[in-house]
């Protein structure tokens, strides 16, 4: 049931964060604060398809 999902910085378009998530329990897209080592500093990166 849990599935490997990528996340993508959203100011940068950078895709460096791999997780995995329970689709059945959250459905919605993951957004977490990482950090950027383009930007130097923690930015929001969202679930990506």
């Amino acid at each position: 049931m849990r599935q490997n999902i990528l996340l993508e910085c959203a100011e940068t378009g950078e895709r460096l964060y791999l997780t995995n998530k329970n689709k059945r329990n959250n459905p919605e897209r993951l957004e977490f604060k990482k950090y950027s080592p383009k930007k130097r500093q923690r930015m929001i990166f969202k679930e990506t398809k």
